[in-house]
């Protein structure tokens, strides 16, 4: 028996059964040898043997167990030194569960994890990122001051880790470094700063959550990674959009200016009456005064912040939900405040808890912005299964929510919720009635009528209650209800609850003059029940004595009543009473001396008293930031930070401007000429007024970081460019026309294409600058006769269609004319020249099987696709004294080994000065990159421009190669970036291939995306450019409609890598399939951004 009280009693140590789940038997039998007092016995002694002994599998099991037995709340932080001693595990199954473990337990085994720190430091180059991450985690656990050095080496190196999920882990170890070394902070910044320039989605919240624990009120470091964080925002983890949109909610309102600041400025120069300010208005200045203030354009960077977070309203977070609304109540127009209120009233359908957050900010919110809230009233509508805290926030909304329209409706409502036997709920009810009747004037009488109805009522809280509210009702406007004061005054013997019978007594002696004849019988009642009352009575009956002694002065019964009371209280246990009696006798006795102060007694005690204001309890918590704990509670929480005010005039908008364009956005590659020439595919012609219009519309674009922005007005300017170049070469006016007539006249003249000689291209190659100029008039020349020249009949349709193609001049074939039509046929288009960018599907007809004789009608095949080839700047003529230096991917096979990218570098010297020895010098490339060299260019002269080639093994990540350029003695800082497309080699499969394969890689290696394809996307070979242009693949036929399918491998290991769009009417749905979920998710999201944009 004593063995298993004191089981109950919590020492469930003694049967491991019930611990470890072990089948050993009780140590003992006798209650005085039970285990409670044994010394020798040794707890979790079959898990000790376990993880001692040398098989993978029993520890395995053990580590299991002891897992569960922590998730269960368990105590096993005995077992640490045999758990330590399994870190150095080379399964990496038990190597996971053992770092978990001792993430738990390191901060309370201080010394025996210190042994170990060692072990984890070994354990932070390991090559599986979880293991690494986990190391970090374990020894940012070690609370323990000595081992701050180590800790920040471990983060410095693990900073530059190519893994995502490492450089996270980094980010959370930040904080627990800076709450054990605050010293550390001048070098944790440093690490916050690399953090926030990170590009992974995976990385950013987490970063953001160090900046606000250790460094806030740096907000330089936010400027130059501001518009890069508004853009990733929609991909970032929920809880760390959470963090990210709290944060920039506090920068949006320090950098911009309010959107609200003219309405604000209009209500406060509004004059008091309307003609007062007609002298004076015809003044020259005070108009332009006027213009200046009301003149307000919101900065693109704000705008850029609430476009960005609106998408996140359908967020199934209410966290992120609740963080875009208050940013929209903090920083949005009062215009568009009001798309946040659906999202709201979605939320209240989740959890009590979750309604009860949400229900508090709508309660703040509704008290400024009725209307918003307005059209959702039934929302608010109490039901009978809401906890009682839940209820009373609606109450309070409905309240708020109260005018002339809506006031019947909600005191319908209202009337019922009085008959709730919630008292609380009942009580809160009749306060929000009164509430209605003092803003409304309309409905106070019915709300007066209603409430002294509501005194007949058999509960005493409602009646209590009605009492309060009724008496200040009747503070605004008394001498109307002579009759409720009355009719109050007979109910005193009926009303038990203090409050309401101190609140009776209060009003018959305010308003004694208005019944001179029951307040003294009111008095002569209370003196009796004087010594049994409450306190908050007592001290009203000493006050309507007081008065009716003041009041009725020729009345003796009131003078010997008061007397009577006051000697009762002179003996009064509460020391109030007492002292409330003294000051009384004094003032309404003076006695024969006499004093000045009972002279003026009538005014003292019945002076006019300001009708008091009935407020909703949420007025104030709008200081507070919406959705803080410091809101909920209506006091400042520990750790809460300051919304700050909106500045007079914002801080200039130029630091948020990035100077140095990062190499896989689209950026402006700068080329001269001569260069443009070489890498064309196509005749002197068409190359150069095209070009030329390319190379402007890059420079407009270059001027926005919005990337999205910037490419949409790129492509607009080149398709008004071309438009101008093919109708009117000579007419300046063309170029003010709308797109569409443009499009109308391009629609009508074809622009056959025809190939160049290389002997051509390298003649113009070769040339001067002199001799460019020419050529390109000669080009102009040819290009007005090809115009001229009337279109063969066959290709009507193809150039009617080339009008929508605007912004793809380097496309050989129209390819809306080659939909699965035209392979149904068994044809396959031809192609006149060969691109090094071309997938050559025809040329791999054979090796699919699929030549002319097989192709059937529901095979679905593309036609050839001519992909633009990106250009990506690499060191600007200004940071490179005169060198500009650009890169492109040329997706052929390396000459130096077929696992390295083959990139083409195009330098052009533009400065007056010969540069000489342009060479590569040191390499700093990550583990596995390899790069290679290109031969020295020993001179390059001023206007000179040259190309050479170099290759990359990139060792398919994403991670940049660092290296330096050496020109001419001087060393240039350089990293060559690949676009995850740009890591993989076309690969060949048929269709059966495919779906086995991707069968294969299915779950973890599967990654899916939605898009909506844009307009002019929506065509079969708008699809394939999209897909080519993103990733270096090849078509694999497919079968299924709408159904259109890619493969290709990675270059360093070989991984397939498998892409495949499945359209439904304007939606595509996206899926790769890959061994590295990075590329694959990645690639996911590069295709999207294809689809997504239009041409």
């Amino acid at each position: 028996m004593s063995s298993n009280g004191f089981q109950n009693s919590g020492y469930s140590n003694e049967r491991p059964p019930s611990s470890t789940g072990s089948g050993e038997a009780d140590l003992a039998t006798d209650p005085a040898s039970s285990s409670f007092f044994a010394n020798d016995f040794k707890k979790h002694e079959d898990l000790k043997q376990m993880l001692d002994g040398n098989k993978d599998t029993v520890k395995l099991e053990a580590m299991k167990r002891i897992i569960g037995m922590v998730a269960k709340g368990k105590d096993a932080s005995d077992l640490f030194p045999a758990v330590v001693k399994n870190v150095v595990s080379k399964n990496l199954e038990i190597k996971k569960l053992v770092y978990v473990y001792l993430t738990r337990y390191a901060e309370e085994q201080q010394d025996l994890a210190l042994l170990s720190v060692s072990t984890f430091q070994r354990a932070l180059k390991d090559p599986n990122q979880l293991i690494r991450a986990s190391a970090l985690r374990v020894l940012s656990s070690i609370r323990v001051p000595m081992i701050a050095p180590i800790m920040m080496l471990a983060i410095k190196e693990a900073v530059m880790d190519m893994s995502p999920y490492v450089r996270k882990t980094v980010a959370h170890a930040i904080p627990k470094l800076y709450s054990l070394d605050p010293e550390q902070k001048d070098q944790l910044i440093e690490i916050i700063e690399k953090l926030l320039g990170d590009k992974t989605t995976l990385v950013i919240g987490s970063a953001i959550q160090a900046f606000e624990e250790v460094c806030p009120e740096r907000i330089d470091l936010i400027h130059k990674n501001y518009r890069k964080m508004c853009n990733l925002l929609v991909d970032v983890e929920e809880w760390g959009q959470v963090v990210l949109i709290n944060m920039l909610t506090r920068y949006c309102r320090s950098q911009f200016a309010s959107p609200n600041q003219d309405e604000n400025a209009e209500e406060a120069d509004r004059p008091f009456y309307e003609d007062s300010d007609e002298k004076g208005d015809d003044s020259p200045e005070k108009d332009e005064e006027e213009e200046k203030k009301k003149v307000y354009v919101m900065d693109p960077d704000h705008r850029l912040l609430l476009r960005q977070v609106k998408p996140l309203l359908n967020s199934r977070n209410a966290a992120v939900v609740m963080a875009v609304a208050q940013l929209y109540h903090h920083c949005a127009p009062k215009s568009e405040v009001g798309l946040v209120a659906r999202s709201m009233i979605r939320l209240l359908r989740g959890h009590k808890e979750v309604q009860y957050v949400v229900l508090s900010n709508i309660a703040t919110m509704s008290i400024k912005r009725k209307g918003m809230f307005e059209p959702y009233l039934k929302s608010f509508y109490v039901r009978s299964n809401d906890p009682t805290h839940v209820k009373l926030l609606k109450l309070e909304i409905l309240t708020n929510l109260a005018t002339e329209t809506n006031i019947s409706t909600i005191l319908r409502e209202l009337q019922t919720y009085v008959t709730s036997s919630d008292n609380e709920f009942a009580a809160a009810t009749i306060q929000a009635i009164g509430r209605c009747a003092s803003s409304i004037k309309e409905v106070t009488d019915t709300c007066l009528n209603g409430l002294v109805h509501l005194m007949s009522n058999r509960d005493e809280t409602v009646v209590a209650e009605s009492v309060v509210v009724i008496k200040k009702l009747l503070q605004m406007q008394p001498s109307e209800h002579k009759e409720i004061i009355i009719h109050m005054a007979k109910m005193i013997d009926k009303i038990t609850v203090p409050m309401a019978r101190a609140s009776i007594l209060w009003l018959i002696g305010e308003y004694s003059e208005r019944v001179p004849k029951i307040a003294p019988d009111v008095l002569r009642k209370m003196a009796k029940t004087f010594i049994s009352e409450e306190d908050i009575v007592k001290l009203q009956i000493l006050n309507l004595a007081a008065k009716l002694c003041v009041t009725n002065t020729k009345q003796t019964v009131c003078k010997l009543l008061c007397q009577y009371v006051f000697n009762l209280a002179k003996y009064d246990q509460n020391y109030d009473i007492r002292d409330r009696s003294r000051f009384l006798r004094q003032l309404i006795f003076p006695g024969d001396k006499g004093g000045e102060l009972s002279k003026k007694a009538k005014k003292i005690f019945l002076s006019t008293k300001p009708a008091p204001v009935l407020e909703s309890t949420f007025k104030d918590r709008d200081a507070y930031q919406l959705g803080t704990l410091s809101h909920v509670l209506n006091c400042r929480a520990t750790g809460y930070q300051e919304l700050p005010e909106w500045p007079q005039t914002p801080p200039d908008p130029s630091v948020r401007n990035v100077e140095v364009t990062m190499p896989w956005t689209d950026s402006k590659p700068l080329k001269s000429k001569k260069a443009q020439k070489k890498k064309s595919f196509y005749s002197d012609s068409e190359s150069s007024p095209e070009d030329d219009s390319d190379k402007s519309s890059e420079d407009s674009s270059d001027s926005s970081d919005d990337s999205d922005s910037s490419e949409d007005s790129s492509s607009e300017s080149e398709s008004e460019v071309e438009d101008s170049d093919l109708e009117a070469p000579d007419s300046d006016s063309e170029e003010d026309k709308p797109k569409i007539k443009s499009a109308q006249k391009k629609s009508k003249v074809a622009s056959p294409v025809k190939s160049v000689s290389s002997s051509g291209e390298e003649s113009s190659e070769e040339a001067s600058s002199s001799e460019e100029e020419s050529s390109s008039e000669e080009s102009s020349d040819e290009k007005e006769k090809l115009k001229r020249k009337p279109p063969p009949k066959v290709k009507e349709k193809s150039s009617t269609k080339k009008a929508s193609k605007e912004s793809e001049p380097n496309l050989l074939l129209d390819l809306d004319d080659l939909g699965p039509s035209t392979m149904q046929n068994g044809g396959t288009p031809t192609v006149q020249g060969n691109d090094i960018l071309t997938p050559m599907l025809a040329s791999e007809m054979d090796n699919l099987g699929l030549g002319d004789a097989t192709v059937t009608t529901n095979m679905q095949m593309a036609p050839p696709v001519q992909v633009k080839t990106k250009s990506y700047e690499l060191l600007n003529r200004m940071s490179g004294n005169g060198l500009a230096l650009s890169y492109k991917f040329t997706r052929t096979i390396s000459i130096f080994s077929p696992k390295m990218a083959s990139i083409e570098l195009s330098f052009v010297n533009n400065s007056d000065k010969p540069l000489k020895e342009i060479h590569i010098g040191d390499k700093k490339l990550q583990s596995g990159m390899e790069m290679q060299d290109f031969p020295e260019i020993a001179n390059l002269g001023p206007g000179a421009s040259t190309t050479v080639l170099t290759a990359v093994n990139f060792n398919d990540t994403t991670q940049p190669a660092k290296f330096e350029l050496v020109v001419s003695e001087q060393k240039f800082n350089l990293s060559i970036s690949a676009p995850v497309g740009e890591l993989l080699v076309p690969h060949t499969m048929n269709e059966k291939g495919f779906l086995t394969q991707q069968a294969k890689l299915s779950g973890m290696n599967e990654n899916t995306g939605t898009a909506k394809i844009a307009e002019s996307n929506i065509s079969p070979s708008g699809i394939y450019t999209c897909v080519m242009e993103v990733a270096n693949v090849l078509q694999v036929p497919s079968s299924e409609e709408n159904v259109y399918r890619f493969a290709a491998k990675t270059l360093s290991l070989g991984c397939l890598t498998l892409v495949s769009v499945k359209v439904l009417e304007s939606q595509a749905k996206v899926t790769v399939n890959c061994e590295k979920m990075v590329i694959g998710s990645m690639l996911v999201k590069d295709i999207k951004g294809a689809l997504e944009k239009g041409k």
